[in-house]
């Protein structure tokens, strides 16, 4: 095996919180900083080809499950089944990683959500905790990640309206939202008419709307480090694809531009880690670097002094498990922490189908209305048989013709081919939205992270293995918001609802959102979690674990804005405190 020159910083994966991490520490520190990326450059494959069929139906930008496949079961008790295609979750691949195809929505996570265990007791006591609950307080607040999340705001560029500034509640924003210490860089987007009119209804029966913050200018935008972004041109292709004028805010349009700049810090793609090298010792482990296979097959080692985990949560999961880093969770005694706590965020819509065109094939990521009356514990779930909630919302983000091709009615009855379903289905085409609820998913003791005992992947390893289904708590949280939004759908003056179903089994073919948290959490002891509260492994000093798969439980909001406000924490202790005395800091 050969082996490299050592470097100071060696960061594994190139997404949000990778070109983050080795923006900061390049900033303000002379350490030599290496990113590796099992992907390549994706941004001029996209400019060159803007092949729908290619990037939303076939799914360009995301893993391979070829050589990138995970196993998954219900419970302990079931066969174990390879994935072997995404569909409930889409991880990117390439420079930029999962944020370059996001959809660019950005809330912050509701206070409450920080202590959701002491929070419930508190108000409901501990009987109406769901059975086989796994809920814990993560050992921070919102008050200690709020100047962060304003900081991030700033940076990425976030268009919004403040609904909470200073404790001051301003209407047109979230009245329900944590308190903010300032308002959004730039004001809300513009707003289709769709969104509007599901505003407007949601207002008339007593609920509280607000213009959804995102990552899309508004106006052009130039962010402290000097990056300026063109407004958006509401094209329609946003999510599942990045922004053919640079307008949508990603990794590549936003941090990579700052890091390119940087001497001190080289990017490495092609590159496909396999094992977090580490040692034992008196006091405590010390990662020494990885050993990762090249383009061309060869296995390398590379030293490190300083290991920064930071790829999506199915990979920090794996590596740290194939790694023999850490203590394997075992959901029958409730011992360990590595792979505990899995999430994924609900979500479902109703479609909802109007007589007159809604020219919904202009679009952009997150824009339009949403409401929060319904979110975390705003209202009292003493009267209800379940707890949390989420948003329910109208957004715009542009509709293809091919992939969303079919929409129609249910009281047509109509089979899914033939020229009958064409006709009706070109008729109905620009007639039809959607009224989307995101909500949260409790963590339990049995979905949890680990390694498949029968399937490997190409280099002869376990796959990782996702032990997950839907709970009582999600089932008749779903069910209660559908009704909500039927009803909302009606009042909008709707022809006709298309209902959601409900939850059944997880179901892997159905998209849920990419919101899959957990694994490595956060806790303030190590018997309760994989890192502490700085996102320091608990068992390695040099190891940093960043992004969601430090979360203890799922939110409503979409992960990134929390993601990178404590990527942005994690990298002022390293500089602050860990860089002047290395070693454990809690």
């Amino acid at each position: 095996m050969k082996t490299l020159p050592s470097t100071d910083v060696l960061i594994i994966g190139s997404g949000w919180t990778g070109l983050l991490m080795a923006k900061e520490l390049s900033g303000r520190t002379p350490l030599s900083i290496l990113i590796l990326e099992r992907g390549r450059p994706r941004m001029s494959e996209y400019i060159d080809g803007m092949d729908e069929l290619e990037f939303f139906v076939r799914k360009h930008m995301m893993q391979d499950p070829s050589t990138d496949a995970i196993a998954l079961r219900y419970s302990a008790s079931e066969r174990t089944r390879p994935v072997r295609q995404f569909g409930a979750f889409l991880p990117g691949t390439g420079v930029g990683g999962t944020g370059e195809h996001w959809g660019a929505v950005y809330p912050r996570l509701m206070p409450d959500c920080f202590e959701m265990y002491s929070k419930t007791v508190e108000r409901y006591g501990k009987q109406k905790l769901p059975e086989d609950h796994s809920i814990q307080d993560w050992g921070i607040t919102y008050d200690e990640v709020e100047p962060y999340y304003a900081r991030s705001e700033r940076e990425v560029g976030i268009s919004g309206k403040a609904g909470n500034l200073n404790g001051k509640k301003i209407e047109g924003g979230n009245i329900f939202e944590g308190p903010r210490s300032s308002e959004y860089p730039m004001g809300p987007t513009l707003v289709p008419y769709f969104p509007t009119l599901f505003g407007a209804t949601a207002k008339s029966l007593g609920y509280h709307p607000f213009v959804n913050a995102t990552a899309i200018p508004s106006a052009e935008y130039t962010n402290p480090d000097g990056v300026t972004r063109p407004p958006c041109a509401f094209c329609g292709f946003c999510e599942r694809t990045p922004c053919m004028i640079g307008a949508k805010a990603q990794p590549t349009s936003v941090y990579l531009p700052v890091v390119r700049k940087r001497k001190s810090v080289s990017l490495r793609t092609g590159i496909t880690v396999r094992r977090i090298v580490h040692e034992k010792g008196a006091n405590g482990g010390r990662a020494t670097g990885v050993t990762y296979f090249d383009e061309s097959g060869e296995e390398v080692f590379q030293p490190a002094d300083l290991v920064i985990l930071a790829t999506y949560t199915l990979g920090n999961n794996h590596l740290l498990f194939l790694s023999g880093i850490g203590t394997p969770y075992d959901a029958s005694t409730g011992k360990g922490t590595l792979g505990k706590n899995l999430t994924h965020q609900l979500q479902f819509g109703v479609n909802v189908f109007m007589d007159k065109p809604l020219n919904r094939f202009m679009g952009a990521g997150g824009t339009g209305i949403r409401m929060a009356d319904f979110d975390a514990d705003v209202f009292d779930h003493s009267k209800v048989d379940f707890i949390r909630g989420g948003v329910i919302g109208a957004t715009m983000t542009g509709t293809q013709p091919i992939s969303t091709f079919g929409d129609l009615p249910r009281s047509m009855k109509l089979p899914r081919w033939g020229s009958a379903w064409k006709k009706a289905s070109v008729e109905w085409y620009d007639r039809v939205a959607n009224i989307g609820f995101g909500g949260e998913h409790i963590p339990y003791a049995g979905n949890y992270f680990d390694l498949d005992t029968t399937y490997k992947n190409p280099a002869g390893d376990p796959l990782l293995r996702m032990t997950i289904n839907w709970r009582d708590n999600e089932r008749k949280m779903v069910d209660f918001m559908n009704a909500k939004m039927v009803e909302i759908g009606h009042a909008m003056g709707a022809k006709e609802v298309n209902p959601f179903p409900g939850y059944g089994n997880y179901d892997v073919t159905r998209y849920q959102s990419t919101h899959v948290q957990g694994g490595t959490i956060m806790a303030a002891s190590p018997d309760r979690g994989v890192v502490n509260m700085q996102q320091q492994h608990w068992d390695i000093s040099n190891l940093f674990v960043i992004g969601a798969s430090t979360f203890p439980n799922s939110g409503a909001a979409n992960p990134t804005p929390t993601i990178l406000a404590l990527t942005y924490r994690t990298a002022d202790t390293i500089m602050d405190k860990y860089l002047k005395k290395p070693g454990m800091l809690a």
